[in-house]
């Protein structure tokens, strides 16, 4: 039976002792993590080849398979990570924005904790791993529930995890898992508010939908990315065709691959079908708002009919999370705006010019998370921005935005100091 009162009072208990723990206990429990990780890698596999096999029989799609499966690779960049997040500069305690007030007052803010973090996430079993770093490294507590599809996978990790705390003479309760995959226990968790400091929901809209609409608790969501490049008149398009495939090929069932290529009109006839060649070669197929269809047809691309097809209403707001890319051509860098204003999901969007008026417009009217000149959007990552990892990435406009790293997984409290100061 899961009891998440009992384990939030556990939590809230390892929150008092995460506080007072030093920075060289913490990255010892971290060192532990990497290790551990190493030495169950048989184990961890093992368990999540059966959860592949499950989610293989019951019809989930191959995008979302691809973000359950655990590699050797893939974990050995998981440990790497955890190692890179132990050499990291510890945020806790950190002193900013000290001031002495005419009275004698001295005034400082120092970040402290955020306390107890609840984290629900589907499909990819890394974040069990990414959360776990992040939330020792901060001080944290973070009680976890990943989604039914990986459950085998978690439950190995969580172990992991908490023979590792242990190791470093930290309570195992400083991570926990509701290892249930009924659904009643996230709604329970949302109301967990008498223990848990934050929400921080990974997965699809409908799971970010229900916690919004069903938490007492303060809620941090993002991940969802539908994705921009735009390719202004005066791009290097030789150089831009490596970026735009390596944002929507390299990894596409992730929240940072490339959903929707905006072209300028003035290029369109030139780039276009070369986009559907390279990267319809590579298995990508187009969806084409019709304007971009007209230029395909006109330029008589050979794979136009076996690659390209009519957008529907609905494609341009769709996060893609597999080889399909739209298309459309745009007359200036105005309607480019425009369009991302109108279906971006304030994740990652970029624009691809040699313009550097045309870049400092896109940087300062494009209200994503991350804006890119010149770059492609798989970089939006924890590690790749020298984070170590992320525990989200924040679409809001919080205190956090973007890959929330270290920093962002703190809060900070005022410290006075008098000399028996009394207020006139």
């Amino acid at each position: 039976m899961i009891d998440l009162k009992k384990m939030g009072a556990a939590a809230r208990e390892a929150s008092c002792q995460m506080a007072r723990a030093s920075t060289e206990t913490k990255n010892r429990a971290l060192q532990a993590i990497a290790d551990g990780l190493a030495f169950s890698e048989p184990n961890v596999l093992d368990a999540n080849k059966r959860d592949a096999e499950a989610a293989r029989k019951a019809g989930l799609s191959e995008a979302l398979i691809d973000r359950l499966t655990l590699t050797p690779e893939r974990l050995q960049g998981v440990a790497a990570d955890v190692r890179a997040i132990a050499t990291l500069s510890d945020p806790i305690g950190e002193v900013f924005a000290e001031r002495v007030l005419p009275n004698g007052l001295q005034l400082r803010r120092q970040r402290v904790p955020i306390g107890v973090l609840g984290v629900i996430y589907e499909s990819r079993p890394n974040v069990t791993i990414d959360v776990s770093a992040l939330a020792v490294k901060t001080g944290n507590v973070a009680i976890l529930r990943g989604g039914s599809e990986t459950i085998r996978s978690n439950r190995v990790l969580v172990q992991v995890v908490q023979q590792a705390l242990q190791q470093a003479g930290l309570p195992q309760s400083v991570v926990q898992f509701i290892d249930d995959s009924d659904r009643k226990h996230v709604a329970e968790l949302l109301r967990l508010h008498d223990y848990v400091e934050m929400i921080i929901p990974r997965g699809g809209n409908a799971l970010h939908r229900f916690c919004r609409e069903n938490s007492s608790i303060p809620v941090i969501t993002g991940g969802i990315g539908v994705c921009h490049l735009y390719v202004d008149a005066s791009a290097d398009l030789t150089a831009a065709l490596p970026v735009i495939e390596n944002a929507k090929v390299q990894r596409p069932s992730v929240c940072n691959a490339l959903d929707t290529l905006l072209v300028n009109s003035a290029v369109a006839a030139k780039l276009l079908p070369r986009v559907v060649a390279q990267l319809g070669g590579l298995g990508v197929t187009f969806r084409a708002a019709p304007r971009a269809m007209s230029v395909l047809q006109e330029e008589g691309n050979g794979s136009t009919e076996a690659a390209v097809s009519a957008a529907g209403a609905e494609d341009f707001d769709t996060e893609w999370l597999s080889l399909v890319l739209g298309l459309k051509v745009v007359e200036d860098l105005d309607e480019a705006i425009a369009h991302i204003g109108a279906h971006s999901t304030a994740h990652s969007d970029g624009i691809l010019t040699e313009t550097d008026v045309h870049a400092e417009r896109f940087v300062a009217e494009v209200d994503s998370a991350v804006v890119y000149v010149n770059a492609s959007t798989r970089f939006t990552d924890g590690a790749e921005f020298g984070l170590g990892a992320e525990v989200a990435i924040s679409t809001q406009r919080l205190h956090a935005r973007g890959p929330m790293g270290l920093p962002e997984l703190t809060t900070y409290k005022w410290v006075v100091r008098g000399d028996y100061t009394a207020r006139a």
